[in-house]
């Protein structure tokens, strides 16, 4: 259901207890619609008072001339404004639904394409409810740019070092740190033994012998129970400056697909790896297993400035 506004109105809103407050001029839309809520602030506004919001803790948090302020919710309250809104929700789903003499059926949000006839379970995904002509011309724009998709390791075309790599601003008055083997158990070092080979393979790691820099593996558990193996880069991001380049803005990039009529995601298989390592800056990256000392190719996650390298 849409609703369209009724009118605007600025209004001074103050947020905080004194002497710990600020007040400022917010602009409301005025909607004719039963809402459990008198007002909702909106994220513009929250981040002109440059607020730390927590949900967990119903809080929210912002600088003022003296000092931080605070403003805590109400469990309770909270409680009934959602169950309220729900109660709502249902009212208006009710009236439609009796009005119209309709029930709305299921539908599958998105549907499998194969992109490779001669492999079927190779497939992507499009919206089910485009209309025909669009869905019709996407699927044979994928079906001509099927190289481009990569479905293993082995299908991935790195990124030519002369379009970028990726380098490391050492200090020259940082000493090479060269940390001492660990030592796991043998059910996490079966598991390094894995990993290690399944990055040769692909390209990622190389041996390297008599490096300056060494550093040990680190095994961190997933939320699946399995293992991951991490590099600690500590030593060498303490002597490495930063590179400040951001990251993008999620609510930005939300609020720029407004009025668009398509919307993709593009997953970046293994997007960091794909980045090479300046071959000057390779051996600096080398770690210690059990098989002996390997160091990247590919630009590993856990460097300093590797995000600011891959945006």
């Amino acid at each position: 259901m849409k609703v369209q506004p009724v009118a605007s109105i600025s209004l001074p809103v103050t947020v905080g207890a004194y002497s710990q407050q600020v007040t400022k001029d917010v602009n409301f839309l005025v909607v004719d619609c039963s809402s459990s809520y008198n007002a909702i602030i909106g994220r513009p506004t929250l981040n002109r008072w440059k607020t730390v919001t927590s949900t967990y803790h119903l809080s929210v948090k912002f600088l003022t001339e003296h000092g931080v302020g605070q403003v805590q919710g109400d469990q309770l309250a909270a409680k009934e404004c959602y169950l309220a809104m729900l109660a709502t929700d249902e009212q208006i789903q009710a009236m439609n639904i009796e009005e119209k003499k309709v029930v709305a059926e299921p539908f599958e949000v998105l549907e499998d394409i194969p992109l490779d006839d001669n492999n079927p379970e190779r497939c992507t995904r499009v919206g089910a409810d485009l209309e025909a002509k669009i869905k019709k011309d996407l699927i044979c724009f994928l079906k001509r740019n099927r190289d481009v998709f990569a479905w293993s390791h082995e299908d991935m075309q790195d990124i030519d070092p002369s379009v970028i790599t990726h380098r490391l601003s050492v200090c020259p008055s940082s000493k090479p740190v060269r940390q001492k083997k660990r030592v796991f158990t043998p059910k996490r070092d079966n598991v390094v033994k894995e990993e290690v080979q399944k990055l040769i393979v692909v390209k990622f790691i190389r041996e390297v012998y008599y490096p300056d820099w060494l550093t040990n593996v680190v095994m961190v558990k997933k939320a699946n129970g399995k293992w991951r193996m991490c590099v600690d880069f500590t030593d060498l991001n303490k002597a490495c400056p930063k590179d400040s380049y951001p990251l993008p803005r999620i609510d930005q990039l939300v609020d720029s697909t407004a009025s668009h009529k398509l919307l993709s995601f593009l997953n970046a298989f293994s997007g960091y790896n794909q980045i090479r390592m300046d071959e000057a800056d390779q051996e600096k990256t080398s770690f210690i297993t059990s098989q002996g000392l390997f160091c990247y190719e590919g630009m590993p996650f856990g460097l300093k400035n590797a995000r600011a390298t891959y945006q």
